[in-house]
């Protein structure tokens, strides 16, 4: 069964028309309904997977809202369809096992959504039912992840997601890199936990879609996926270079304070150093809170983070406790969401972008539309895939719509323009004219001639990168400078500076020029893994880099490889042999290859196994080494027949720790890896 959106039969001929019960016709047979309901429950399950535990989904919030919604109106309609597990009775989430569970002693509700204001002034009735005279407090939905973080004497603790919100997995060690979470609080509490949304600012989700698109890797859909998928990395500093934020709403639990308020324990919690919710309102009536909801959803196109919508809570905790909650829902809070804004347009052409990775990106320009509080006619395409997929041709009528509030992008085609032809990407890099390839797993279409001079800047960092060919004083700022001023237009060309040139750039005097020529003229005696390496052919690292030259011992012997015989070397396989045979069958690599031999770049591998003393040892090294660095020490373990790895397994021997060893010591520990020093892998070195 595909997972697209669901549409609704009830009967045969008989549909209903934007995916709810019509609770005007009769009621559909119990088996009738039963199937549907089948039909429901799977997919809600499979969009939870995508969207909880997964971090992809596959469709929109409001799409998914409302085959829930059609799920909660037909248990309704046929209560014994109502089972234990239908998601209706459950928390979306759930944990994954890269992390260890957290119980929540106080389960991390989920809120029942409104999506109009009808049902809001439903919502009301049922407060005032129970509570007399109840206020509220409105403030606004947050779309992140929803996290708990303990304190224990003022100290941060523990940190954990909600999962299917009785049980969490520890993300502490992630959340202790957001900058805005107080690892002391201002006041030495005995214990609080609190419930907070990580998000990822629009600002930093923009910076990290432009990384991902120029690695030629897949973006995240929005600001929410990025938050989670970057809260979940098992490296956590991987998380701390995502620059996520929190805002934290709720009290879960207080040992030493007393509050009767949420107001007030919103006050608390910023008096004790937290970011809270950046504006909430009391409300004493349900056409204020009305009013505030409008304010808000009018104000979501202008913030620099995304909400889905507003939440309005009984300010009194008291009157929370006499209303209670249900199995899933707090009975005291109701979530309003907002409807996406979707406009019609019309694609008046396809522009094609060389990213720094080679990689084709369409964009599709549209007749103007105001979107979410801008105007939007720009909005990428993706791939060929995407086109393909929705049949995107130019001078089609299309519908606009912004993803999580920021990102345009193309929900459907309404009609295709007469006469319009299937869209296909160039089959030749508009930069250079050479052809472009898929490689096998990989949506996009790449440029892999390595002197495509849309990639250029991007090739020059790598290539004189220090795992690369090691150029010290060579930084980003002097590669743009070499750029700007026409004097390298190839990696080739940067052996042919002199000191003369170098002193008219920005900043370069007589010394800093001398000492640049100086270390290019010694990164021409690197090794032959170095060069290859630094050519930066797709899939291929530092350690494949090294593997492809223990093999084939000259620049010659790999150009003459057959693809066969790379991809029977240990460790390689299909996809990077290919990769190899189709980088070195590029005109441009022999053009390339041959302007550096004329340089005087070394083109042989001069590694040799001292001995074996460390024949068949796996070395993981971690931290910063007093002595060398851990590029110097692995080449050491490699000359005496020792491998390294980048990470820690069982099937490691020995962890070479430094200064500030992270995650890779702490699992060391947890396996019983032997844990050595620089002074005892030199010992062990020495021996003979």
């Amino acid at each position: 069964m595909g997972h697209a959106k669901a549409e609704a039969f009830w009967g045969v001929g008989r549909k209903c028309p934007n995916g709810m019960i019509d609770k005007g016709k009769n009621k559909m047979e119990l088996q009738e309904a039963k199937s549907r309901w089948e039909h429901l429950v799977e997919e809600i399950r499979y969009h939870n997977r995508k969207y909880y535990t997964e971090d992809a989904p596959e469709i929109d919030d409001y799409e998914y809202d409302m085959l829930y919604r059609e799920l909660q109106q037909l248990e309704a309609e046929f209560p014994e369809l109502v089972t234990e597990d239908s998601p209706t009775q459950k928390i979306g989430g759930a944990t994954i096992n890269k992390f260890e569970p957290v119980v929540h002693e106080v389960p991390l509700e989920s809120l029942h959504d409104s999506f109009s204001e009808e049902e809001l002034r439903d919502f009301d009735r049922k407060v005032r039912a129970v509570v007399q005279s109840p206020a509220y407090i409105v403030e606004p939905k947050f779309d992140g992840l929803s996290v708990a973080l303990e304190y224990r004497d003022g100290v941060y603790v523990r940190g954990s997601t909600r999962g299917d919100g009785l049980v969490g997995e520890d993300v502490t060690e992630n959340i202790r890199t957001i900058r805005t979470v107080p690892l002391k609080l201002k006041e030495p509490v005995p214990f609080l936990e609190v419930r907070g949304e990580v998000y990822m600012s629009h600002d930093s989700f923009f910076k990290l879609s432009a990384r991902q698109e120029e690695n030629g890797e897949k973006p995240f859909k929005n600001p929410r996926n990025a938050a989670a998928g970057s809260l979940r990395q098992k490296d956590s500093r991987i998380t701390a270079g995502r620059m996520l934020d929190i805002f934290v709403f709720n009290v879960q639990q207080v040992v030493g304070a007393e509050l009767s308020r949420h107001d007030e324990s919103l006050d608390y919690l910023k008096r004790l150093g937290f970011t809270v919710t950046p504006f909430y309102t009391r409300c004493d009536t349900i056409d204020k809170v009305i009013e505030e909801v409008r304010r808000i959803g009018e104000l979501r196109g202008s913030l620099g983070y995304s909400i889905d919508g507003a939440v309005v809570k009984v300010n009194d905790f008291a009157q929370r406790e006499q209303m209670g909650s249900t199995a899933k829902f707090p009975k005291w809070a109701e979530a309003y969401k907002y409807p996406p804004e979707e406009k019609e347009t019309v694609l008046t052409e396809v522009e094609v972008n060389v990213g720094r990775t080679g990689v084709l990106t369409p964009t599709g320009v549209f007749q103007p539309v105001t979107l979410a509080g801008t105007t939007v006619s720009r909005a990428t395409l993706h791939n060929q895939d995407f086109i393909e997929e929705k049949d995107i041709r130019i001078g089609d009528t299309v519908i606009l719509r912004k993803a999580g509030e920021i990102i345009p992008e193309v929900v459907r085609v309404v009609a295709h323009a007469e006469g319009a032809e299937p869209y296909r990407l160039p089959e030749i890099c508009p930069s250079c004219g050479e052809p472009v390839h898929r490689e096998e797993g990989e949506a996009a279409l790449r440029c892999t001639n390595p002197e495509c001079p849309a990639q250029l800047a991007r090739h020059l960092i790598h290539f004189t990168s220090r795992d690369a060919m090691d150029i010290d004083g060579l930084g980003p700022a002097v590669v743009e400078q070499l750029l700007s001023s026409g004097l390298v237009k190839s990696p080739a060309d940067l052996y042919r500076l002199q000191e003369q040139q170098l002193m008219e750039l920005e900043r370069m005097g007589k010394k800093s020029s001398e000492n640049l020529v100086a270390a290019l003229n010694r990164s021409k005696e690197n090794d032959l893994y170095r060069l290859i390496y630094a050519l930066g052919i797709p899939h291929v690292g530092l350690k494949a880099a090294k593997l492809l030259c223990d093999k084939f011992r000259t620049i010659d012997e790999i150009f003459a490889a057959p693809e066969e015989k790379i991809a029977a070397i240990e460790g390689f396989g299909s996809i990077i042999a290919q990769s190899v045979r189709t980088f070195f069958d590029l005109p441009g690599t022999a053009h390339l290859i041959g302007s550096l031999r004329d340089a005087g770049v070394n083109m042989v591998n001069r590694t040799e196994v001292q001995d074996h003393r460390l024949q068949g040892k796996v070395f993981v090294l971690t931290g910063t080494l007093p002595g060398m660095t851990r590029s110097e020490a692995g080449a050491l373990v490699e000359k005496f027949g020792g491998k390294v790895s980048s990470s820690v397994s069982k099937k490691t021997d020995y962890v070479l720790a430094g200064e500030d060893a992270g995650s890779k010591l702490t699992k060391a520990n947890q396996l019983g890896v032997t844990v050595i020093s620089e002074e005892e892998f030199l010992r062990m070195i020495e021996a003979q």
